[in-house]
This record gives structure tokens, sequence and C-alpha cells, in this order.
């Protein structure tokens, strides 16, 4: 299972890589705000990433990685901040050009935020002495925060196209954490967490997951908006 990292991060990106050039998808053609969305998302989250493991919050097994290294991270980590929030961003274009309805009313991205946003409140006060809980929900709720009050159209399009990035998500991250296979790629520090997991992936992941890539989303449409201005 050597590599297994590497060849889940080539896997993951293969598909959406090659139909990005799909003359109805031409995914491609948002290379020029994704790839730097992807860039500033990863300054946060490869600092966050690089702490945590210098710290013990996390770790990697490296029966599973290359045992090359930047900053101490092993290069398959890298690779997933851009592998990953590649496919997944492909997907919910994807989603959203066949199924251009799949989106929510105001209305219901209201409710669906506040919901949100106060069970992450609410879990932050009992576990706000878990590292990986509070950075991850305390980041979340700043973000979920500026989307809802400056763009808030793109959560109609971004909560129900979410779930279903989930399920290649979860299918990917419990394997790096230990489903299927005899011990985890990727393990976690339970003393930092809630301690509730959805199989072998601890509950702040779908958080996590949450977080970056509507950083990705964000930034994207940031970018395109003073694209088509200077045009």
């Amino acid at each position: 299972m050597e590599y297994l990292y590497l060849w889940l991060n080539i896997g993951s990106l293969a598909i959406p890589f090659l139909f990005s050039f799909h003359p109805k998808l031409q995914f491609y053609k948002q290379w020029k705000s994704l790839f730097p969305a992807i860039f500033i998302m990863m300054v946060f989250f490869i600092s966050w990433d690089v702490l945590f493991t210098e710290h013990g919050i996390w770790g990697f097994n490296e029966a599973y990685i290359s045992g090359r290294q930047i900053f101490n991270l092993p290069i398959e980590e890298w690779l997933f901040f851009i592998c990953i929030p590649y496919a997944c961003i492909f997907t919910q274009q994807a989603l959203l050009l066949y199924f251009p309805k799949l989106k929510l009313s105001d209305k219901a991205t209201a409710k669906v935020y506040f919901f949100l946003t106060a069970s992450l409140a609410i879990l932050l006060l009992i576990f706000y002495d878990r590292l990986y809980t509070a950075v991850n929900f305390i980041y979340t709720l700043i973000l979920l925060g500026l989307v809802y009050n400056n763009r808030r159209g793109l959560l109609n399009s971004f909560f129900p196209t979410f779930l279903f990035i989930l399920i290649p998500f979860f299918i990917i991250n419990g394997i790096l954490t230990g489903s299927w296979i005899a011990e985890p790629v990727v393990w976690y520090n339970d003393a930092e967490t809630i301690g509730l997991r959805m199989g072998t992936i601890p509950v702040e992941d779908a958080i996590y997951a949450l977080g970056m890539l509507l950083t990705v989303v964000f930034l994207m449409d940031w970018f395109e908006e003073k694209m088509n201005k200077t045009k």
C-alpha cells in the first residue's frame, strides 16, 4: 500500500481534469480564478496543517506516503489541497450545469445558515478546549458570516451541492482515516476533537471540508467579478 495517499490524490483529480475540457463544461476556462483561490486557501490551511502536525493534533502513517516533505508535511498532503478542491469544485460546477435548479431559495438558505452557525457556536462553547474543533469551527463561523453578509447568493447553490460533494469526499477521507485498510493514513489525537466519528472520520472533517471548499468558491467568485470589471 506504499504511496496510497499519492494515488488517492491522483485518482481524485484524474477524471475531473480530463473532463475539464469537455465542450459543454469547459471548466478549464475557470482556472484563472480557481488556482489563485486554491493558493490563497492553502496559505491558511497549510499553515494550520503545519502547526497541528508539529503539535501532534494529527499525523501521517509513513507506510502510506513517499517520505518526501515540505515544511515537515508530506508532499501528498500538499497535493491534497490542490487535487481535492479541484475535484470538488469541478463536481459542483457540473452539478449546476446539468441541474440548474439545484439551488435553495433565499429563505431556505437563511434557515440553513442560522441552524448551521448556531450549531457550530454551541459546540464551540462546549468543546472550546479541543484545538482541532475550536480552530476549525471558529474559521468556518467567520467564513460563513463573511459570505452570508457579502455574497449570500453563493450559499443558495453551495449548501445543496456540498451535500453531493460530501459523498466522494467521505469515500476518500474514509480511506485516509482507516476505513477498508489496516491502518489510517492520517491519524488524529482524539483529545483535541469532540471524539464523535462518522465511521472512521472525525465529525470535524465535515466542517473542515465545508470551510476549505467555501473559501475557494468565495474567492473564485471575487476573482471572476474583478476580471469581468477589467474587460
